[in-house]
């Protein structure tokens, strides 16, 4: 095994089984902002073997204080190719392939079919409700985040242990539709609940510990309070 995780597999709970499932999974996160830097950033460390990475974006100065792959030198160039060539340096062993596309009724199923798990970095409701429809019918595990100034949401849907979607949490499309995402975002909000979220998505792959399944697990860090909600 590659000394490079030894550290992890150290861990009785991921051991050179889990390491194995890690480097053989196949992970798409749309979206390669906030949330999707760290995601992206933790997957690729431990050897998550195959990544996709689909954003149509470019970097913004004003990415810079949170979305944390991308530098100076990457403003005006599209981010999934950027985010490719970051994580290619860190971690060479892995596949990481860039969609430098936005995920849409188009393009979205063929996409979406070609991985295990789908990771939440986006920022509109609509791509969500497409990612859970399309993950829901397909039977591939979608992992939900949101965030907004210093909150943040994170569930497992769409999981064959739990019936769940993003329609269980949000039932009202045309609703959703009207509500403006919060624009305001400090940098350490997607760092913690990115983080969260990369944890969740490889106890999911090696199968250790107790996945948040049929949960939504909702963060306020002004207060740092924590609340788990049960999904029915």
């Amino acid at each position: 095994m590659n000394n490079r995780y030894q550290r992890q597999t150290l861990l009785p709970e991921i051991g050179e089984e889990g390491q194995f499932k890690l480097q053989k999974a196949r992970v798409l996160i749309v979206g390669v902002g906030g949330l999707g830097c760290p995601f992206a950033l933790y997957l690729a460390g431990a050897g998550v073997g195959h990544i996709g990475l689909a954003d149509d974006d470019v970097v913004s100065i004003h990415n810079l204080h949170r979305q944390i792959l991308y530098n100076e030198s990457d403003i005006g160039l599209p981010k999934a190719e950027c985010a490719v060539r970051h994580l290619h340096v860190r971690n060479s062993d892995i596949e990481v392939k860039a969609y430098p596309v936005r995920l849409t009724s188009d393009n979205a199923e063929q996409l979406i079919a070609e991985y295990d798990i789908i990771v939440d970095g986006c920022d509109n409701h609509a791509t969500r409700y497409l990612i859970s429809d399309i993950c829901h019918r397909l039977k591939k595990t979608y992992v939900y985040a949101a965030i907004g100034a210093f909150q943040g949401q994170v569930a497992i849907l769409c999981h064959p242990e739990n019936a769940a979607t993003y329609r269980t949490l949000f039932p009202d499309e045309e609703v959703m539709g009207t509500v403006q995402a919060e624009k305001g975002v400090i940098g350490t909000t997607p760092a913690v609940v990115g983080s969260i979220v990369a944890n969740e998505t490889l106890k999911l792959i090696a199968g250790y510990g107790e996945p948040l399944l049929g949960q939504l697990l909702v963060i306020d860090l002004l207060k740092l309070d924590i609340q788990k909600m049960i999904l029915t």
